[in-house]
């Protein structure tokens, strides 16, 4: 597909950062490499980071973690929350990895949208793409800022999620990498929630709309729909999330009408026609 988990990148830089140290002709930058080590440590969690839980997680001195910090941030590899004081994947780090596997395009049509969504429902929305682990949130746009949703842009979503539903009936290709996914993710449900998943696939791909209750964090739902392109892959998915009273759980209702009329519009501009 179009886009790698940012994630696994930085993952990749810092296995290789290793590698190349244990090689002796080859000569690395220590400071770059550390740099590259708090990327990974807050991209590998599902929520913005706070000073004290970087220090600790990295082992970096407080008073060297400061500049490297700083100097990320300054850089847009990192994003501070002044009111919070945490610290999340920052714009420039995630237009990097966009730029590398392509799928700048897909965030830069499918933000407006969100933005539209948000102010219309006035609940989070969320642009998650596929990867070789599974689906991850490429772009939020959050209505309610004192809303934990339990996630951040990086963030992989399991099977149960409003999204991870959709990316499970709807997402073909890579057929290994989907179906290694699935069978990771079926693995960690109950047979109960097995059969449940399997007679809730029939009618998410009649109506092209799957709801999950608090898949993640209590009191918080989603519901979900894909965009689709002119060979009827999946792209992308939008996912609304807000307070489970507020978040329908059918297609028929006014607000899920309302995104699935720009999840529509969007397969549509990817050359998607319905068939029905």
């Amino acid at each position: 597909m179009f886009i790698k988990e940012f994630g696994y990148w930085v993952k990749k830089w810092i296995k290789r950062g290793r590698e190349m140290q244990q090689q002796k002709n080859v000569q690395i930058i220590q400071s770059l490499q550390t740099g590259v080590q708090i990327l990974e440590i807050i991209a590998n969690n599902d929520h913005p980071l706070k000073f004290t839980e970087i220090q600790e997680l990295s082992g970096i001195t407080k008073s060297n973690l400061y500049k490297y910090l700083n100097t990320l941030t300054q850089l847009g590899l990192l994003y501070r929350d002044k009111r919070h004081g945490t610290y999340s994947l920052g714009g420039k780090f995630i237009q990097y990895c966009s730029a590398a596997i392509g799928s700048k395009d897909v965030i830069g049509r499918v933000t407006p949208y969100l933005r539209d969504i948000s102010r219309y429902t006035a609940q989070t929305s969320l642009l998650t793409v596929w990867t070789h682990e599974g689906p991850v949130i490429a772009n939020i746009w959050n209505a309610n800022y004192g809303l934990n949703i339990g996630a951040q842009i990086g963030t992989r979503l399991p099977l149960m999620s409003a999204t991870g539903k959709i990316f499970a009936v709807f997402n073909k290709t890579p057929e290994i990498e989907i179906k290694e996914w699935k069978l990771k993710e079926l693995s960690k449900l109950t047979e109960e929630q097995r059969k449940e998943f399997e007679k809730e696939q029939v009618e998410i791909e009649k109506t092209y709309f799957a709801y999950a209750a608090e898949p993640l964090v209590e009191h918080v739902s989603s519901f979900s729909v894909p965009i689709l392109d002119f060979n009827h892959d999946l792209v992308a998915s939008i996912t609304l999330v807000g307070f489970t009273k507020l978040i329908p759980h059918k297609p028929t209702d006014e607000v899920s009408q309302y995104v699935i009329k720009c999840a529509r519009e969007l397969s549509e501009s990817f050359g998607f026609k319905s068939e029905k």
